[in-house]
Order: C-alpha cells, then sequence, then structure tokens
C-alpha cells in the first residue's frame, strides 16, 4: 500500500519541477522591473551580475531531474529529487531567517510572497515524497503515469492537494487575476494594513513593548507597509519598534525589528529579525 502510494509521487514530482523550470525560465527572461530578481531566491543570494544564470541554472537542474525522474527509473535521479528539495528547504529557512522580504522564486515572480511556514512545508513535502520513490519498484515516471489505475488516482489526487494547500502562489496568482497589477502597484488603505497588524502574533507578542498604540511614522515599499512605534527594548533602553507588513494573501507576513535612536538594530530575544527598512 505505502510502496503504490509513494510510487504513485513520481507523477506529482515531475509536474512540480516542470512548472516550476518553466516558471523560472520565464522571470528569468521576462524580468518585470529593474530589480525585480533581487526580491526572488535563489536570485536573492548572489550579486545582481549572477541573479539570471542561478536562476537558469536552477530551472536547468530541475529539467535534469525531470527528464531522469520521467524516462528512468534510476534511483540516481529519485537521491537527487530528494536531495534538491532537501536543500531548498534549507536554502528557504535561510532566506526566511536573514532575507525576510523576499520570495522563495520556486516558480519564478509569482513567488515573491515572503518565505512562510506554507512555503517551507511544501518543500519538506516535497523532500518527503522523493525519499519514498527511492523505495519503489525501478520504473521510469512516464510508465508510472501511462499505467496509472484506479487505486493510484487517490493517492496522485492526494498528494496534488496537499501541495495546492501549501501553495501561497495559488492566492497570488488568483489576485493578479483579479487586480491585473503587480503587489507593488496595487492600492492599499493604510488602516486596512494596521488592521492586519493588530490581529497578527508579532503585534501581541510586542504590544508590551511600546509606549504609544498610536504609530509615529508610516510608508510603504513596494509591497510592504512599514509603521514605526516609540517603545522600549527588553533591556529597558529606548527603541523605536518598526513593523512591516507583506501587503498581499489572506495571511501576510508580518516582521519587526527594534532599533536605537542611531537607527541600529536591536536583538529581540534571542533571535534579531530583518526586515528591509530604509526609509
Amino acid at each position: 500500500m505505502l510502496t503504490t502510494i509513494a510510487a504513485a509521487q513520481l507523477p506529482v514530482l515531475g509536474a512540480l519541477l516542470a512548472a516550476g523550470a518553466l516558471a523560472k525560465v520565464r522571470t528569468a527572461m521576462n524580468e518585470s522591473e529593474p530589480g525585480a530578481l533581487s526580491r526572488l531566491g535563489p536570485a536573492a543570494l548572489v550579486v545582481d551580475r549572477w541573479r539570471v544564470p542561478a536562476l537558469l541554472g536552477c530551472a536547468a537542474g530541475e529539467v535534469v531531474l525531470l527528464v531522469g525522474l520521467m524516462v528512468t527509473g534510476h534511483s540516481l535521479f529519485r537521491w537527487g529529487a530528494a536531495t534538491f528539495f532537501a536543500v531548498s528547504t534549507y536554502v528557504l529557512w535561510e532566506l526566511r531567517r536573514r532575507r525576510p522580504d523576499v520570495g522563495c522564486g520556486c516558480f519564478g515572480e509569482v513567488s515573491a510572497i515572503p518565505v512562510g511556514l506554507r512555503s517551507l512545508g511544501r518543500t519538506m513535502v516535497l523532500t518527503a515524497m522523493a525519499v519514498g520513490t527511492v523505495w519503489t519498484p525501478p520504473i521510469p515516471g512516464w510508465a508510472v503515469v501511462a499505467g496509472l489505475t484506479w487505486s493510484q488516482l487517490p493517492a496522485v489526487a492526494g498528494g496534488l492537494l496537499v501541495l495546492a494547500a501549501l501553495s501561497p502562489e495559488i492566492e497570488e496568482a488568483a489576485a493578479r487575476l483579479r487586480h491585473r497589477a503587480p503587489c507593488e502597484q496595487r492600492p492599499l488603505d493604510p488602516a486596512t494594513a494596521l488592521s492586519r497588524l493588530r490581529s497578527s502574533a508579532a503585534w501581541r507578542s510586542h504590544e508590551r513593548l511600546l509606549s504609544s498604540t498610536e504609530p509615529v511614522d508610516s510608508w510603504r515599499e513596494l509591497c510592504w507597509r512599514f509603521f514605526v512605534y516609540p517603545g522600549h527594548s527588553h533591556a529597558g533602553d529606548p527603541a523605536d519598534v518598526v513593523f512591516a507588513i507583506y501587503l498581499s494573501g489572506r495571511h501576510p507576513a508580518v516582521r519587526v525589528a527594534m532599533v536605537d535612536a542611531a537607527g541600529r538594530p536591536i536583538e529581540i530575544g534571542s533571535l534579531q529579525e530583518s526586515i528591509p527598512v530604509s526609509a
């Protein structure tokens, strides 16, 4: 039973690899605006002149794995897929920790949403799927697709549904179809962003550090709205508490940072959140 479910995930892995590769190539070849790639992983991790090659290199790796999984049953490609998704999970974790303002770039520009737990969960599920295929019969993916039985179809559908639930890009794509404009060009009332902030876990965990619940400054940068509040650090020193709210999605990312009078970051407990403050 488990072997049947694992083997049925080969078409799912192939579909995700194909979609990711095509979207990355399209984004790299048709950059929508200057600097757009700086907000996408893995391009955000390299200097400007290497961003397009990095995105295309990632797409090339996905194509190699896709072809290997579909035309052969060799364990090399199955282990390669597992390694690729495991490394992707680590890279996304690092992006979330070091560059919380950038998206994963998993599906090109539509993946500009800041990396969240859903994106991390998706790569972890894909890693598990790829590992599971290692212990299935060594038959090529095309043969699995051609020989799908009624007992395997629920496993394929289940895998696709789980990945869809873990893909915030679906909501972003739907929003683009509704608004016909990328997030950074859509109007959004600051009061709406403020409401989102005050309903977030970041607000509840830092509210006690604020001297006032009214912001002293606010501005927008692309898809982010910033609010600055007077407050104090955990040590009691005066500080500005800066919240950043992503302006797209039903559950938008909210980041927080603390800076002293000179604008230097202050550590929040044992973890310092880095947000793109440039005003």
